[in-house]
Parts: structure tokens; sequence; C-alpha cells
């Protein structure tokens, strides 16, 4: 028999992707004021996977990702998301978004996104979010499912994402010294 325990608490990743570059300082303050200090934030990341959101915010679109050194519990998660998509509808104009936010958490095994749709390998949280199981941690890096989205998969993501992943493992062996 199992005997549940709470899992250890995760590191909070957050993707921003925008029409607007200069938005993003703005957007980050929000999320920082949310979610509390960021302890690594990515380089602007190729957006060229899809043109998909192309119609609501116009092109070309620019991607920042954020790494937050709080931890986080993962049950927490459908409430991150309600956080973000209330940060989203700050910033929406004429009834369009200008930003989207997409909250996820990274443990030592995985990466998780939240979402409001659902779909076949989904698994409902709670308050109409579920969790996308985007990435999994084997021989060294972040593997692909047959489901991540490309941008998710792509060589750029993938080593950020390794880098917050270093940083976290680190947090976990010394906490005192968090970033």
């Amino acid at each position: 028999m199992s005997t549940p325990a709470a899992p250890i608490p995760a590191r909070l990743v957050i993707s921003v992707f925008l029409n607007e570059k200069l938005l993003i300082e703005t957007v980050a303050e929000k999320l920082a004021h949310a979610f509390g200090p960021m302890d690594l934030v990515s380089a602007w990341l190729d957006f060229d996977y899809t043109d998909y959101y192309a119609a609501e915010f116009g092109a070309p679109l620019f991607r920042r990702v954020f790494s937050f050194s709080r931890p986080v519990d993962q049950d927490r998660l459908a409430d991150i998301k309600h956080t973000t998509n209330a940060i989203e509808a700050r910033f929406a104009a004429n009834g369009r978004r200008r930003v989207n936010i997409d909250p996820g958490y990274l443990t030592m095994e995985r990466f998780v996104l939240a979402t409001g749709k659902n779909f076949t390998h989904r698994v409902y949280l709670e308050q109409g979010i579920y969790a996308d199981l985007t990435l999994l941690y084997q021989h060294n890096d972040f593997t692909p499912l047959p489901w991540t989205y490309p941008d998710y998969a792509g060589s750029e993501m993938r080593h950020f994402l390794l880098m917050v992943r270093e940083r976290y493992v680190r947090a976990l062996e010394f906490p005192d010294a968090r970033d």
C-alpha cells in the first residue's frame, strides 16, 4: 500500500508572449507582485512555431520566460492559472488579449503547464483548470512528448528549463542559499 505524502514544492515557471515588447516590463512587475521575486529570466525566445495566435495578437510575437525563486506547492497550479488569467484580462484592449501568460511548474522529474482546455492527455485539477504534462526529465535533458507544443519542445526552451532545473536542484540541496 502506498502512503500519501505531500510532494516537494516545485519551481514556478511562467511564459509570456505578446506583440508589444515594451509591455513586458509592466507584465513582469505584476507577476513579481503576485508570485514573488524572479530568479531567472530568459532572453527573448523565438516564437516562430505557429501562427495560431496571429489573428488575436498580430505578428510578430515575442516570448520571455520567468522562473520564480519562491517554491510553490504543486496543488496551487489552478489558483496560479486563475491569477495569470486575471493579469491577462487587465492588459486586454477592445475585447482582445494583448498578452498571453502560461504558468507551469518544474520538478526534478517533469515540467507541467496549466490550461483551461481539456484534451485526452490532460488531467483535471479544479476550477476548470487542467494539468498538461509537457516535458519529462530523462537522461539529463527535457524530453518532449507526442503532444508537447513545438515551442516547448524546441531547444531554446529546453535549454532555459535546464538552467531553471539546475537552480531548483541547488535550492533543494541548500535551502538557506536560495537564489
